[in-house]
């Protein structure tokens, strides 16, 4: 049973509170309110509660949000840092099918969903650019949330990606900015929230529409139709970690409204050590190849 009538994927609890004054270098417990979300503890009662109710969460859905993961000074010190940086940006303006195949629209079939072209346009920090003092950063670096993210995904092993560039990345959506329908090529992905925007910027998504055994393009054309009735809504709250299994989920940004931009943070994990992005995605998202 979900707290507050909150949907299956969502976490709920009390908010936390602290204050980073004077802080240069921040501690989990100033960053992540451990009271409501007891990473720290996994072993424990609480801590083993909350990796049932993920893990329950993502059979369920293929998703798992926890809103108020991040205390309320964390979130406005962590969009401080991120802004701060923002002018170091990659931006990517592309348009792609709901897989990213770079197939021919005309090389494929008359009714095959990948000739709907989508549109996506964001920028990126890579993590070379992000503040060591960071909140963000400070919490992906952390054995705690790591555990966490493996316990909740039933990954044992897991760890945190190597890459120079793309380990952590702060993503920026503008007004009139989206991120498309796709589906992820990886298993898994872990996203913080750090600010909204005022209007539109929804993370949508359509909960397992695949299966290993079913590619269900008529599922995939009434989505990128609008006509769907599969399509859920996860968190917009500030703060949240966000668990998305995006494989066979396919899910979208919606294209953000208003003056203020949507901030997120991107967490890479791995199933094994030594993660690297290839040379293509290092153009494509960042524009430039990491100094060896």
């Amino acid at each position: 049973m979900f707290a507050y009538g909150r949907s299956p994927w969502q976490l709920a609890g009390d908010s936390g509170t602290g204050t980073l004054c004077g802080v240069s270098r921040l501690s989990l417990e100033q960053i992540v309110d451990l009271d409501r979300y007891p990473i720290h503890e996994l072993d424990g009662p609480e801590g083993q509660a909350l990796v049932a109710r993920a893990r329950t969460a993502l059979h369920a859905v293929g998703a798992c949000d926890l809103p108020g993961f991040l205390r309320p000074a964390a979130i406005t010190a962590a969009v401080e840092s991120a802004l701060s940086v923002r002018a170091k940006a990659y931006r990517t303006e592309q348009t792609h099918d709901i897989e990213f195949s770079g197939l021919a629209p005309e090389s494929l079939a008359a009714d095959d969903p990948r000739r709907t072209r989508i549109r996506s346009g964001k920028e990126g920090t890579a993590l070379d650019d992000i503040p060591a003092d960071s909140p963000v950063r400070t919490a992906y670096e952390s054995d705690e949330l790591t555990a966490f993210v493996g316990a909740a995904l039933e990954i044992d092993p897991i760890y945190r990606s190597e890459d120079p560039l793309g380990a952590l990345n702060y993503m920026y959506y503008a007004p009139g900015d989206e991120l498309g329908w796709h589906f992820d090529g990886a298993d898994f992905v872990v996203t913080l929230l750090l600010q909204g925007s005022e209007a539109g910027g929804a993370f949508e998504f359509a909960p397992m529409l695949r299966s290993a055994d079913d590619r269900n393009d008529e599922g995939v054309r009434a989505l990128l139709a609008g006509t769907s009735d599969r399509v859920q809504t996860m968190s917009g709250e500030p703060g949240t970690l966000a668990l998305f299994r995006g494989h066979w989920s396919p899910h979208r940004v919606t294209p953000v409204e208003g003056s203020q931009t949507r901030v997120n943070a991107v967490l890479s994990y791995a199933r094994a050590p030594g993660h690297r992005l290839g040379a293509e995605t290092y153009r494509l998202f960042y524009g430039r190849i990491p100094v060896a």
